[in-house]
């Protein structure tokens, strides 16, 4: 009671912890789509800083968690560690909640929880970081080759619409829309999409409409009627992931394919070919093809100034699939475009 009063009188801050003020913003963000990202980055700082004041969260008290997490991982992709840009957004958290407890939050004094939040310096993540490794169509085809079934399918689908990989692997029916004025039909996947987490999200919290060029229209007919929900069913429910075991074989005998071929060694990003890279080649193809900026990001499902609702006419529709048609390889743009200036292979 003594302590108690001596805060009337003086209003005097009490003392808050890092685990009540993570609790509290958890519970201020219970309804965001990432909410399951956030508690799990939270409840592993938890274990680190969470008896600490918020008074003594700073540089020196967060060194063990990012030297643990340099180490360790969350899961099995990273049981050696994981690279800068992943603590960072960690850290990010921890300065997004130091800021709320310093501006924000108050008690019923009226005064903030703490007085002013310190700064907190994220890592260096530009040397770590792995650069977009566009494929060319050669590469393409080779490592294409090597895909079988499902996979290849979802592949050719991916590089064709410029979607994410969950966007792929949980593809909907339901988000199916006929447009049959133009005698196809368009995905509009919704903003509340969860991804591999029930809550995670997608990227941009809106909607995303997919267009589908000649090949992926074809994909989507050739999948027709094998699952009720799902557009790439495994064992009747959704792919988790696509990359996997089959995904890195492939990768590895395309390495070695394509060095037969071209009697030259592979470009490393060739040999460590990510699922996202598909999405990036799709954008870059765009880009070869003179697509301008604004309709990229429509295609890509990035944020833009336009309005998502007005891709919903048939004309404006008509257009973004001429345009993503513009990404095959007989288009003479394509074909003047057969080379991707890289850096030798190492």
């Amino acid at each position: 009671m003594a302590e108690i009063d001596r805060i009337k009188d003086f209003k005097q801050r009490p003392e808050y912890t890092w685990r009540q003020a993570a609790t509290k913003y958890l519970l201020e963000c219970e309804d965001m789509p990432s909410i399951d990202l956030i508690a799990l980055q939270l409840e592993y700082l938890d274990k680190f800083i969470g008896d600490l004041p918020l008074t003594q969260i700073h540089d020196g008290t967060l060194e063990p968690f990012i030297q643990h997490r340099k180490k360790i991982g969350f899961n099995k992709q990273a049981k050696n560690g994981v690279k800068n840009r992943t603590i960072n957004i960690a850290l990010n958290y921890v300065i997004t909640i130091l800021n709320r407890a310093a501006r924000l939050w108050r008690d019923e004094n009226g005064l903030t929880w703490i007085e002013t939040a310190p700064k907190i310096t994220k890592l260096e993540e530009k040397k770590q970081r792995r650069p977009p490794y566009p494929l060319s169509w050669l590469e393409q085809n080779i490592f294409f080759k090597e895909l079988s079934g499902r996979l290849h399918k979802m592949a050719l689908f991916k590089v064709n619409t410029g979607t994410r990989e969950q966007e792929v692997c949980q593809l909907n029916w339901q988000w199916e829309v006929k447009v049959p004025e133009l005698n196809t039909s368009i995905f509009v996947i919704p903003a509340d999409f969860g991804g591999r987490t029930e809550r995670g999200g997608v990227k941009n919290t809106d909607d995303r409409i997919v267009v589908l060029n000649k090949i992926a229209k074809q994909v989507i007919d050739s999948q027709r009627g094998l699952h009720p929900v799902f557009v790439f069913p495994h064992e009747n429910h959704a792919v988790g992931r696509m990359l996997n075991s089959a995904w890195k074989n492939a990768r590895t005998r395309a390495a070695k394919e394509y060095e037969r071929i071209t009697g030259m060694p592979p470009n490393k990003g060739f040999k460590s070919l990510r699922v996202h890279d598909l999405k990036h080649t799709f954008g870059h193809r765009l880009r070869v093809a003179g697509v301008d900026e604004e309709n990229r990001k429509d295609l890509l499902g990035h944020k833009s100034d336009t309005s998502v609702t007005t891709h919903y006419s048939a004309p404006a529709l008509e257009c973004m699939i001429e345009m993503a048609n513009k990404v095959l390889e007989t288009d003479p743009q394509q074909k003047k475009s057969l080379t991707i200036v890289r850096k030798k292979a190492a």
